[in-house]
């Protein structure tokens, strides 16, 4: 966070260094392809509205391609075309804002800066200099390990940038070339990145838009992304084991002539470790104070950082301003926001339902295929497109699945794919770019595109394996939440979905024979649409008792909680299936 400040961007300079026949060369392109692309899609399968969507969306992303520095305009000027031709409202364009996203952002910004301030990331430095024994294999490994884990705690690119000024200074005590391990820390921050929700930018928009709690990500995620790490480190220690050879002779030549690794200093870190302790237990309680407050879900998630951010802007009130003006990067927190709302446009204008029912028919609506799907898709997305964006386009198609598919597999399979896929090229994380343009000062020696790509293809392949694997294991054992579905959504592919409905309790019917009904004291009877208007019933196949325990009566209506199942009976009316029901009014 912050990084524009701290590390000039490659695309800003390139951006602004570029000559005006190539901008406009550039320019040009991208109206053609994204007109084209919104015009093919209007011609096909799009609406109006949505071919201006998309067309849109993909002038972001070919924008931060071609003109990362101008992002932010390109972001206003889409935003205008879509507002324009009344495809996104005022009031569609605040809700789609993700204004609480922002403001997490916003709190986490001022803690981080606080926290450089107090020292904490100096003596977590300090830690790893001072490891006894040291050897290459040792330092790389707890430096890989610290980055990632910093990453969780706070965010990649704070992580990164610390975690490369350590390696620049041992690297030029030891007269070694700092490029493989600031590769290594960079790809294991990467990976640590999808941890928690603080770790990236996408982990708490991810957790909003899927409800998930910091409960959830450190029982699904961060176990598996600790097997990820494990597997990242164990690679890139073999594929350098050479360097890490010679790190070894050097070090041994240095400690011989009585010479330290690098100074010893004495750090006062206990209030920035407070502080981070704090923060970290503030937002770790969320889900317990919500439903002792009776509070909205994440809604005390989303608070606690401005919470620790207002006491810290309290207690330090000689820095509180530059706290606020100089830690906070509102320039890219705006272009957040703008991105949000026009990726949420997909969402109005229904262009998410039109990609979810692309994604079915490929993988028929399977979990077990959709899991690596999401997950090859955003890994490659991300590779080459800012992972925002693209979770930001995907984020409405997996809420889309979800209706009928369980989305807690899902939801991590593009958290991971996200984040592993910023290993795979040089531009693929804000953190490699961070840590490039570190590079560029210090190493003689520059890292060249398919130099990165092939470490960081097969760094990120074995990962990606290992979360797959992971998911299909995990993924029974997930919970399954509640979807609210309209009759106008069954057409959709159900295997043992759990799913609200408000329906009309109607006549008895006959049990598909495509399903073997196991409960004893059985009977079939018809849910209807509410006010008509769709040929779609639904099958309803119950224990007998439960139509006197639930009070609703023929003709009555109300709110049916059951498994939804997929099938067709004969006469083409009752085309779904619902076991397990109960009925609310």
């Amino acid at each position: 966070m912050n990084t524009e400040r701290m590390v000039p961007m490659h695309g800003e300079e390139s951006s602004a260094a570029l000559s005006p026949k190539t901008m406009m060369s550039r320019f040009a392109i991208l109206l053609l392809v994204s007109i084209g692309v919104g015009a093919a899609g209007g011609a096909t399968v799009l609406e109006a509205h949505q071919a201006t969507a998309v067309g849109v969306f993909l002038a972001i992303i070919m924008g931060t391609l071609f003109f990362w520095g101008f992002r932010l305009a390109i972001a206003f000027l889409g935003l205008a075309v879509l507002i324009c031709t009344n495809s996104l409202s005022i009031a569609q364009f605040v809700q789609s804002s993700a204004l609480e996203v922002i403001l997490f952002l916003v709190g986490m910004m001022i803690v981080v800066g606080a926290l450089r301030d107090l020292g904490f990331f100096t003596w977590v430095v300090q830690l790893i200099v001072s490891m006894p024994n040291i050897s290459g294999r040792k330092f790389i490994a707890v430096t890989a390990v610290a980055s990632a884990l910093l990453a969780c705690a706070v965010d990649e690119v704070t992580s990164i940038i610390f975690i490369s000024t350590l390696i620049f200074q041992v690297c030029d005590r030891l007269k070694l070339n700092p490029t493989p391990y600031i590769l290594i820390a960079v790809l294991a921050t990467n990976v640590g990145s999808a941890g928690t929700m603080m770790g990236n930018p996408v982990g708490i928009y991810i957790g909003t838009k899927g409800g998930l709690t910091f409960g959830d990500f450190m029982l699904w995620s961060f176990p598996l992304m600790l097997v990820a790490l494990g597997v990242t480190v164990l690679f890139l220690l073999y594929f350098y084991r050479k360097e890490l050879r010679q790190f070894d002779v050097n070090l041994q030549e240095r400690l011989s002539r009585n010479l330290s690794l690098a100074p010893v200093v004495d750090v006062p870190y206990r209030r920035g470790l407070a502080l981070l302790v704090f923060t970290i237990l503030a937002i770790a309680s969320h889900h317990q104070l919500e439903t002792l407050l009776g509070l909205g879900r994440n809604s005390v998630l989303l608070v606690a950082p401005l919470v620790c951010a207002g006491l810290v802007m309290i207690l330090r009130p000689d820095r509180a301003r530059h706290y606020v003006e100089r830690e906070v990067d509102w320039w890219t927190l705006l272009f957040f926001m703008l991105l949000f709302a026009i990726a949420g446009t997909l969402e109005h204008t229904h262009v998410d339902r039109v990609m979810a029912d692309y994604f079915t028919s490929v993988c028929g609506g399977s979990p077990m295929l959709l899991i690596p799907f999401i997950l090859a898709t955003s890994a490659i997305g991300s590779a080459f497109v800012d992972n925002v964006i693209f979770v930001a386009a995907f984020c409405p198609v997996i809420e889309q699945l979800s209706v009928s598919v369980k989305a807690f597999p899902l939801w991590w399979a593009l958290l991971f794919g996200a984040c592993i896929g910023g290993n795979i090229t040089m531009i693929g994380s804000t953190a490699n770019i961070v840590a490039l343009g570190m590079l560029e000062k210090k190493a003689p020696h520059q890292m060249g595109f398919f130099a990165w790509l092939k470490v960081g293809a097969l760094s990120a392949l074995l990962a990606g394996g290992v979360v797959w694997i992971g998911l299909v294991v995990t993924s029974p054992f997930m919970p399954d939440r509640v979807s609210r579905v309209g009759f106008e959504q069954l057409a959709g592919n159900f295997d043992g979905k759990e799913v609200e409905i408000s329906a009309v309790y109607g006549a008895p019917a006959t049990a598909p024979d495509e399903f073997e009904v196991v409960m004893s004291d059985t009977l079939a009877f018809r849910l209807d649409p509410e006010k008509g208007g769709s040929p779609v019933r639904l099958v309803a196949v119950v224990p007998s008792a439960w139509i006197g325990k639930s009070g609703i009566q023929p003709g009555e209506s109300g709110v049916f909680r059951g498994r939804l199942y997929s099938g067709r009976t004969p006469d083409q009316e009752s085309v779904l299936y619902v076991s397990e029901i109960s009925g609310v009014k």
